[in-house]
């Protein structure tokens, strides 16, 4: 028996005081606030989930169908060691070869396992396999092909088809994220079935809103072609967003989402807008154009929630598609998303000067740079009425992410300046896994507080909840 088949026989493989304080008096006060939020429903506001398996509610073929093909969490990490994405079965943008047996995908990534340790990826993994498929040791090349048939047999029951797991997993709503050149098929397909799960679309607007995106020209032809707006002129083009985002929330949306370089926003008067659009839509933008032009959308996005309820996500700070080889051959969202320092107070100031003092309208801040939590968000959050921090996003849904956000904001921004947990999955199978690591991680953070006599259990119970469920769905009006 190896050390860490001995060490699986000898301890369970979930350990139920993961990510709690090792001090024992203050783990245990961990332990009692963790037991009242465990079971709590989830709201997942912000995901990447497919909305076809929800419509079609088709098996899923394989485990690395559900596992490797679709999330960059896991294959991002076995490209850094150099393992093709064609040899994991990543889709090619020509259509070119890939590998399709997904018992050999299985092997390299289980052979490859060891590569997750100290990840949360790993933690979520883990926990999908135990409460899943009740697989209680680590995966490893030597017990891949026993893995893959456990889960295979599973995947073929319908307890496993994704509308079962969706209510084993006791969501209450899931919203996926759309374009608004999406003609929203499988929304209506689910809808139209009688199902009751709450599946809703998200709006984000980035193909027709970001003149570097490929294809914005033909995208703003498209737009104007499913809206009968003309959306070559500034007024047309504007009224086109208005009736894409009615659209989008007659199927329940209730969110926009922005994923811009910069947090950039500027409030143009309509001459200027119009001139600046004149330049983008004809392709003669600069790169300052071009980043004009998406600081006045998010300021234009504002006016519209303001006027149609729905919520405005801001996720700045990402140089998409930083390795140009992958995106050339595999397109967005491979994993190569990087990360960059992003200001928060100027860049924000021409929408806030604007909007931020609105009660009515909520603006979800997110980021992937950390120095900007207690020196720039937690500050703005914790003043203007309209905005909140969305507290984990990416890079940072992670156990010393999630720490690290309560310490920096809270002082300032308090508890009720943030919306409970945002889990930016694709994995399906990780959904619990993520929401599970965040109680955790919160209860811990609470007791602490408890322990020190800055807040009382009491008050402990209830904070810990707003944060499981409460705050999530308020902000998200779901």
């Amino acid at each position: 028996m190896t050390a860490l088949a001995a060490r699986a026989t000898s301890a369970p493989f979930l350990n139920p005081d993961r990510l709690f304080p090792a001090e024992p008096s203050v783990r245990a006060i961990a332990r009692r606030l963790y037991e009242r939020v465990k079971d709590l429903p989830l709201i997942s506001p912000h995901g990447h989930t497919d909305p076809r398996w929800y419509a079609e509610n088709q098996h899923f073929p394989d485990p690395a169908t559900l596992f490797v093909v679709p999330d960059h969490y896991v294959f991002r990490m076995l490209y850094s060691q150099g393992i093709r994405l064609e040899d994991l079965g990543v889709p090619r943008r020509d259509g070119g070869p890939v590998e399709t047996d997904g018992r050999a995908i299985w092997r390299l990534f289980a052979s490859n396992y060891h590569l997750f340790r100290g990840t949360p990826t790993r933690m979520w993994l883990d926990h999908a396999f135990s409460t899943l498929f009740g697989i209680d040791e680590l995966l490893c090349a030597g017990n891949a092909d026993a893995t893959y048939d456990t889960i295979a047999k599973a995947l073929q029951t319908d307890a496993f088809r994704p509308r079962a797991m969706f209510e084993r997993f006791n969501i209450e709503a899931i919203a996926t994220t759309e374009s608004p050149l999406d003609e929203l098929k499988w929304h209506k397909m689910i809808r139209e079935s009688g199902w009751t799960g709450r599946v809703v679309t998200a709006y984000r607007p980035d193909p027709v809103v970001d003149p570097d995106f490929e294809g914005f020209a033909a995208n703003l032809e498209k737009f104007g072609e499913l809206t009968g707006e003309d959306t070559l002129s500034w007024s047309g083009y504007l009224a086109a967003h208005r009736k894409r985002r009615d659209f989008f929330k007659s199927f329940g949306a209730t969110s926009t989402d922005h994923g811009h370089p910069t947090a950039r926003t500027a409030d143009l008067s309509p001459t200027e807008a119009q001139a600046l659009f004149d330049r983008v839509k004809g392709g003669e933008a600069s790169a300052q154009d071009a980043e004009l032009f998406r600081a006045q959308m998010l300021t234009e996005m504002a006016r519209m929630s303001l006027d149609d309820g729905l919520v405005m996500q801001i996720h700045p700070g990402a140089v998409r598609n930083h390795n140009g080889g992958i995106f050339a051959r595999h397109g967005r969202d491979m994993g190569a998303d990087v990360p960059s320092a992003t200001e928060y107070v100027h860049a924000l100031k021409p929408l806030l000067d604007r909007f931020g003092n609105e009660r009515d309208l909520t603006i979800i801040l997110f980021t992937l740079d950390e120095t900007s939590y207690s020196r720039e968000l937690a500050p703005l959050a914790g003043h203007y009425p309209a905005l909140r921090l969305g507290p984990a996003w990416w890079f940072f849904d992670s156990p010393e992410g999630m720490r690290r956000f309560r310490e920096l904001t809270t002082e300032t921004a308090g508890f009720y300046n943030t919306v409970g947990f945002n889990d930016d999955t694709r994995a399906f199978p990780s959904i619990p896994a993520r929401h599970d690591v965040s109680r955790r991680v919160d209860c811990a953070f609470l007791a602490t507080l408890v322990s020190q006599h800055r807040l009382g259990e009491d008050e402990a119970h209830e904070v810990a909840h707003d944060l499981a469920y409460k705050l999530a769905k308020t902000a998200y009006k779901l």
